[in-house]
């Protein structure tokens, strides 16, 4: 069976919905089994992520990290290019971050921004380049290269923070702090010209806006363009791309690069909008996370923004879990888990009796 066995809707909204419900409910029973009250804990996490304007900004800063990964993933997945090396492109765009906001003195805020996304968004984009030139002209798998990629990004960041962007006079494997002038403007800022009162303490910043602007365009970019066609019609079938004069190089490459410039641009939120320093741990996870928001989004630019959210939420609010319950930290892991494992690898348990069950009802009418 296929999808075409139950409405468009069912697919895009009921098969996510019911995996997720799926994942919570084994996730209720993880809680119980420890001796704690789920829905105390799934109170706590609402309240803690959703509850307070301090709780949003966390939850919209984290959301806006995995919109721009989720976005990567989406837009190579389109080509059926499975890019899991958002962890390691995210980390290289941090250093085009650091190095544009280290040494060339900015006026202000918004001609660093642009900068800091242009650096970004070029680093990442040369990490992504290799793996899909090994992709196109030697035949070598994406998931293999992007994987290995990411250790050696980690490896690399690793070093550069230890022993050569690291202050003389500091033992942190970190950057130095940016120039005050380069602080991004965070929604309290920005909600507070139209009278709306926000938690100065929340990270969530003007990369949000920037974030969900790269999801229209990304959307324009796919059904809009030639190019986004060219695109679609190779990740359908590559043989009838191929016989059309789609080029399988040009469409590995481009889909390649504008995913690695994606998953950079990342680091412009988790660097310049967070800690203002290039740190070890700057990426957190992202582009894995991205995965899964992709799988749940269905690869689209618009779809992503719902379980980009999602996972925002429960990145905070797993960390007010850890602060007032016995509940580890870890569990918020466990949680992503069986999300993905069930919007993912496990998708057609939900699917295919939901499509039995619209093939029943559609025999009957």
């Amino acid at each position: 069976m296929s999808a075409r066995a139950m409405p468009k809707w069912a697919d895009v909204l009921l098969v996510p919905l019911l995996s997720l419900a799926i994942a919570f409910a084994i996730s209720a029973l993880v809680i119980l089994a420890i001796g704690e009250d789920p829905v105390r804990a799934m109170n706590l996490m609402i309240s803690g992520s959703l509850g307070s304007t301090y709780g949003w900004g966390y939850t919209l800063y984290y959301t806006t990290n995995f919109l721009l990964t989720g976005l990567a993933v989406s837009i190579a997945f389109q080509a059926k290019l499975f890019n899991i090396g958002g962890e390691g492109q995210a980390l290289i765009g941090g250093l085009g971050v650091a190095l544009v906001c280290l040494f060339v003195p900015w006026p202000n805020w918004w001609l660093g921004m642009i900068a800091a996304i242009l650096a970004s968004a070029l680093f990442g984009a040369a990490w992504a380049l290799i793996p899909a030139w090994l992709q196109a002209k030697r035949g070598s798998h994406i998931v293999i290269t992007t994987i290995m990629f990411n250790f050696i990004a980690a490896s690399v960041m690793n070093y550069l923070l230890s022993h050569v962007l690291r202050p003389p006079t500091s033992m942190d494997p970190a950057t130095a702090r940016f120039d005050n002038v380069l602080r991004l403007p965070r929604l309290h800022d920005v909600l507070g010209l139209v009278g709306i009162d926000f938690s100065r303490s929340g990270p969530a910043n003007v990369m949000l806006f920037v974030a969900l602007a790269f999801c229209v365009l990304g959307y324009v970019l796919l059904w809009r363009t030639r190019l986004g066609f060219e695109i679609r019609a190779f990740g359908q079938s590559e043989p009838a791309a191929h016989y059309a004069g789609i080029s399988a190089v040009k469409i590995v490459l481009v889909a390649m690069l504008i995913s690695g410039a994606l998953s950079g641009t990342m680091a412009v939120n988790s660097v310049m909008g967070g800690p203002q320093r290039l740190v070890m741990n700057a990426v957190e996870g992202a582009g894995f996370i991205g995965i899964a928001v992709a799988l749940m989004g269905r690869s689209h630019p618009i779809g992503i923004i719902a379980p980009a959210l999602l996972f925002g939420f429960l990145y905070q609010g797993g960390s007010e879990l850890a602060i007032e319950t016995a509940i580890p930290r870890e569990m918020i892991v466990i949680i992503q888990a069986l999300v993905i494992m069930f919007t993912g690898a496990l998708d057609d348990m939900v699917r295919r009796p939901l499509e039995t069950l619209f093939l029943m009802f559609r025999r009957r009418t």
